[in-house]
């Protein structure tokens, strides 16, 4: 019986990580249809470098997108990669987006060109999977490495790709996306021997009598 209590919690929590992967990219969708209905109005609330007032697509600019090519693009990354972190429940898709929208438009709206809006769930993207990538080489747990090898091989040229400079296309956010999934990865690991190993340093002499 206690077997299926702790099985039950696990199902729901990955579950309500599943349905909130799901839930962003509907919303994704439906802003879309907005701002394509609005003729992209809405395009212009995304990050714009180095202005206080184009911080707010830090938060905003992972929901816009400028077609609904570019939105098809990242959705099958997007919800595939977020499914595998949704295993580990909706708290964590949810601090692992946080850390890598943070890094991402933080990082676009400092170094991408002037005279420029990027929009788009790429950046995301890009950071769930270094996560995924990440995420084994500091818990040092197999199937996580297991994981993060077979995002490599499935998804690694693309996204080599994506750090190539090309007109219409923000590496820039590419890159911040990247490096956010690897602070994410580095913050959220749960490896006890990386705890374990700054213990020596708190304990009291009277420890060794």
């Amino acid at each position: 019986m206690s077997t299926s209590g702790h099985a039950g919690p696990e199902r729901s929590e990955r579950a309500n990580g599943f349905l909130l992967v799901g839930a962003m990219a509907v919303l994704m969708w439906v802003v879309e249809i907005v701002d394509s209905l609005a003729d992209h109005r809405l395009d212009a609330y995304g990050i714009v470098p180095r202005r206080v007032d184009g911080l707010d697509g830090v938060l905003f600019s992972p929901f816009l997108h400028g077609s609904f090519g570019h939105l098809l693009g990242n959705t099958v990354p997007f919800l595939v990669l977020g499914a595998v972190i949704a295993f580990n429940g909706a708290i964590r898709v949810l601090l692992v987006t946080l850390i890598v929208g943070l890094v991402a438009g933080v990082g676009t709206w400092l170094i991408a060109p002037d005279n420029t809006i990027t929009v788009g769930a790429s950046g995301i993207v890009m950071g769930y999977a270094t996560y995924l990538m990440a995420r084994g080489l500091f818990s040092r747990k197999l199937l996580e490495l297991l994981v993060g090898f077979a995002v490599l091989v499935v998804w690694g040229g693309a996204l080599l790709w994506a750090l190539v400079p090309r007109e219409g296309v923000s590496w820039q956010a590419h890159l911040c996306g990247g490096v956010g999934g690897v602070v994410a990865a580095w913050v959220l690991t749960t490896d006890p021997r990386r705890r374990g190993s700054a213990a020596p340093a708190r304990r009291s002499p009277l420890d060794a009598l």
